[in-house]
């Protein structure tokens, strides 16, 4: 696609667009959408086009599109003060609300909140956190952290490998020594057909103890985990999973990170995913629904357990050496803190809940009985669509004809944004929580002609 417009041009003679096809973006092969505007589930671009945000941007957008009380937040804290750093005990008033915020929300053993940017810097502390705890207990050899296949927790070099995805190891030398992965709890792709949710979660279990006990318990810190796998194909777990994984991660005294980016702030019709699921976190990883993606800011949020220690790690070494130039920028605390009171004021995470559920079970009765769909699959504001080529035997379409792609892009065609989730033919949703079921039967009947249109 080769176009004299001068934005376009410069967009791709200076860009380097993030998770982008390169070179055929810089040679106008791909299509470029600039985005100027949006309100409620809707953006607008340049050419007039008015498309329904069924992923709110990346999962991130929760509150909405426009929301003006955010936007006079951060107009207002950056007149007032714009900058000011978090070291050696600084604060501004933002900053300090919307840890108490935080917290106020957070599940009850979490102790403190350290504040980044995104959600890759989130783990990357997590993991440099948690190095630090067991050196100050004296176990240097207990570093390893465990992950699953198809998650994902960041792009960084550490948050990377700790992602399971191979699009995010190719070519870069990844995934580091130090981390090793373990099944997903990805019950449609689970090895015997003949497996009940709950024989499957006792399956994923048996094969982290194996781990465990291969790579010795003395040398693992951790194990990562997001309540519901996101980009990974948006899987929610099988029944008894998260308590069958606890059972294993405290008998072998191994720290749990809940990576909460995705699920944190009431996508799943809960505040937080570890609510829904009852999983006992010592360290949660939050950003995106933080300040619904307003602002850049994302948080580590440790337990009373891992407090303690780093606590003593200061009063034995000093200081604390680690820390961002942007932690607990003012401009993203203020618009954290204007976020999170809509939130509560709109009510929000009953929306995604309900809502959630109304939208789920449309899609359900919508494709669910096609022959090409595998499975239709969510919980709370997330929503995903399995396409195979046999939905009996549940074998998948080759890759190459890129079944996903199409449907993703004849859904653009519908005025839906939806996501083509890597590795595999997955459709996803993550709409904003302000949803209703007019808009979600929009993006449902807009789904159910795309795949018409690509699968008959």
């Amino acid at each position: 696609m080769l176009t004299n417009d001068q934005l376009d041009k410069w967009d791709r003679e200076n860009f380097l667009h993030p998770s982008t096809h390169l070179a055929q973006h810089a040679r106008g092969e791909s299509p470029n959408r600039i985005v100027t505007g949006g309100s409620g589930v809707y953006i607008e671009d340049r050419d007039g086009n008015r498309l329904l945000d069924a992923f709110a941007g990346l999962y991130c957008v929760n509150v909405g599109y426009g929301r003006t009380e955010i936007a006079e937040a951060i107009a207002a804290q950056a007149k007032e003060l714009a900058y000011y750093h978090a070291y050696v005990g600084h604060a501004t008033e933002a900053s300090i609300t919307l840890a108490k915020m935080i917290l106020d929300r957070a599940p009850k053993n979490m102790s403190k909140v350290y504040f980044g940017l995104g959600g890759s810097d989130a783990n990357e502390t997590n993991v440099k956190l948690i190095w630090y705890y067991n050196n100050i207990l004296g176990r240097p050899e207990k570093k390893k952290i465990i992950s699953r296949w198809r998650g994902y927790h960041g792009s960084g070099l550490m948050t990377g490998s700790l992602t399971g995805l191979e699009l995010f190891h190719k070519k870069f030398d990844l995934p580091l020594a130090q981390v090793i992965h373990t099944e997903a709890p990805y019950y449609y792709r689970r090895p015997d057909a003949a497996m009940s949710e709950a024989d499957f979660s006792v399956h994923c279990a048996a094969e982290l103890e194996k781990l465990i006990e291969r790579e010795g318990a003395d040398t693992i810190a951790a194990f990562i985990g997001e309540p519901v796998l996101g980009t990974g194909g948006i899987v929610p777990p099988p029944a008894g999973y998260w308590d069958a994984i606890q059972k294993v991660l405290r008998k072998h005294d191994i720290l749990l990170i809940a990576d909460e980016v995705v699920t944190g702030f009431g996508r799943l019709g809960t505040m937080f995913g570890s609510d829904h699921y009852g999983i006992e976190a010592d360290i949660i990883t939050i950003a995106k629904g933080l300040t619904s993606a307003y602002a850049p800011l994302s948080g580590s949020i440790v337990s009373d357990k891992v407090w303690k220690v780093l606590e003593q790690g200061t009063d034995e070494n000093g200081a604390i050496g680690h820390g961002w130039t942007y932690s607990a920028h003012p401009i993203g605390a203020a618009a954290g803190v204007a976020n999170l009171k809509l939130i509560d004021e709109l009510g929000l995470v009953e929306n995604a809940g309900k809502t959630g559920a109304y939208f789920l079970k449309a899609m359900r009765e919508a494709l669910g009985g096609h022959v090409h769909v595998g499975e239709v699959r969510g919980e709370g504001m997330l929503c995903a669509i399995e396409f195979v080529e046999d939905r009996d035997e549940r074998r998948l379409f080759d890759p190459a004809k890129k079944i996903g792609p199409q449907v993703a892009a004849a859904l653009l065609k519908q005025g839906v944004i939806g996501r083509a989730m890597p590795q595999g033919d997955i459709l996803g949703f993550a709409p904003p929580l302000c949803l209703t079921p007019e808009e979600a039967d929009k993006v449902v009947a807009a789904v159910k002609e795309a795949v018409k249109g690509v699968l008959g």
